[in-house]
């Protein structure tokens, strides 16, 4: 795919031009307040690992629904380590052990957290979504989409709050830090601008951003749920929308004071550039960007892992 967005230098002036709602800080302070007590449950589990130890952890997400997670840590520890609380992608779920060994082999604590009714597109998932309700084009972005108390990101978003509550629960678990590719970079904003004790983001090609410019020059899903959804359901777009400009994470990144540290790929045709610098440039914490001008959203691939251990160092040690 070719470079299809703004011109780089014009990216790095780009600032989302659509107001968040008036009550956005209200909305977000009722919701967090209203959830039930945090109950987390840490279960020894053995993944055949040596080096690591290994816990399955359920805690209380959004209304008092269950959701999964992997703790692991080193086993050579001698104390409380810092630790990395990584969202997932789009579709994927928390998968097996085996399959997130970077951070922890790089001697940092590492937290999984299971996307609720995801994880069965390519890594598998054991968290539902037992609020589910509405006509929705299949996926996630548009269920609920007319009522934001009814929203799935709603949900998502009160969950990925909460897994840093509860990961800190393990006496094993030091200070930490929020990361996520796509949807999970999306999530780490999040947390980041509703959070004000982690201590950096680092979100890789962040989604969920600038709603209507995506929607607009993309015919990738997983916006195109959204385009799909607003030409059936044609005279109540405008609703969608100010629904959805409450979990656009251009909103949280600029409520977010800790270090950020972000990647953008300018062939993306599944986050385009333009959204990616929405969030970017709209953060408020010290920030950097590392750019990959001939990446579609694999973006760096294993290099932002290299990447995200190294501000990890950077951050901690």
């Amino acid at each position: 795919m070719p470079q299809f967005d703004l011109p780089l230098p014009q990216l790095r002036e780009y600032r989302y031009p659509e107001p968040e709602p008036a009550d956005f800080d209200d909305f977000w302070a009722r919701t967090l307040r209203e959830q039930p007590p945090l109950d987390v449950v840490f279960e020894p589990y053995d993944a055949g690992l040596t080096t690591v130890d290994t816990w399955d952890v359920t805690f209380t997400g959004y209304g008092g629904d269950p959701i999964k997670g992997w703790l692991l840590l080193p086993a050579n520890r001698s104390g409380p380590v810092p630790t990395a609380v990584e969202y997932l992608g789009y579709g994927s779920g928390r998968g097996i052990p085996i399959e997130s060994l970077a951070y922890v082999s790089s001697g940092f604590g590492h937290f999984i957290m299971d996307t609720r009714g995801q994880g069965s597109s390519w890594r598998a998932g054991d968290t539902g979504d037992p609020s589910a309700t509405g006509p929705a084009v299949p996926g996630y972005l548009t269920r609920g989409i007319l009522d934001p108390d009814d929203y799935y990101y709603r949900r998502l978003y009160t969950d990925a709050v909460r897994a840093v509550d509860a990961v800190r629960r393990h006496p094993g678990v030091g200070e930490t830090a929020v990361t996520g590719r796509s949807q999970g970079g999306a999530l780490s904003l999040v947390v980041a601008g509703l959070r004000d004790d982690v201590r950096g983001a680092i979100p890789h090609v962040p989604f969920l951003s600038a709603f209507r410019r995506g929607t607009a020059i993309t015919e990738r899903e997983p916006y195109a749920e959204i385009v799909r959804w607003c030409s059936i359901h044609r005279t109540k777009w405008e609703q969608a929308f100010a629904t959805l400009a409450y979990f656009d994470a251009t909103a949280f990144a600029a409520r977010a004071t800790c270090r950020g540290s972000f990647s953008v790929a300018l062939m993306d045709g599944v986050c385009p550039p333009s959204t990616v610098y929405a969030a970017f440039n709209a953060y408020q914490g010290p920030k950097d960007i590392t750019v990959w001008p001939y990446n579609n959203h694999e973006g760096g691939g294993p290099e932002d892992q290299l990447r995200t251990i190294r501000v990890l160092r950077e951050l901690f040690q």
